[in-house]
């Protein structure tokens, strides 16, 4: 006659207190919870203002792949910096209030076979006066 093997684990029947445990919870987490914050607004997100742009080339197509940094009138450093997308367009968050603001292209590191000698044109100046967007384009020569 063959012994009737014992298994090494024990099963417990499954007992549920999901009910009992959300009750409880609900009991617990309620007197927390008050009206005024379920009804109070989200804050705000802050204020910005846009600089929204194309880079073009010299034969007047948008230009894929170009840095383009951005500082303050007055300033010599770049503060704020986007690439180019497939559409030639960039854009650029900056601080709320009355300035000017100096676009230009950086060219270096930029490598295409359709544009072998690429020099960056004019840098374009921008006023921004609150939180607007201002629409320009950087044209390379």
């Amino acid at each position: 006659m063959k012994r009737k093997r014992r298994p090494k684990t024990e099963t417990i029947p499954n007992r549920s207190f999901r009910p009992l445990r959300s009750i409880f919870l609900v009991f617990l987490v309620l007197p927390f919870v008050s009206t005024s914050n379920l009804s109070a607004q989200k804050p705000q997100p802050p204020d910005y203002a846009v600089i929204f742009g194309t880079v073009w080339g010299p034969d007047e197509q948008p230009v894929y792949g170009v840095r383009v940094k951005v500082h303050r009138m007055g300033e010599k450093k770049e503060r704020w910096q986007a690439n180019s997308n497939h559409r030639g367009e960039f854009d650029l968050r900056l601080p709320v209030g009355k300035q000017d603001y100096v676009i230009r292209a950086d060219l270096k590191g930029f490598k295409s076979p359709r544009y072998k000698h690429l020099q960056p044109g004019p840098d374009v100046i921008v006023h921004i006066e609150s939180d607007e967007r201002a629409d320009t384009g950087v044209h390379l020569k």
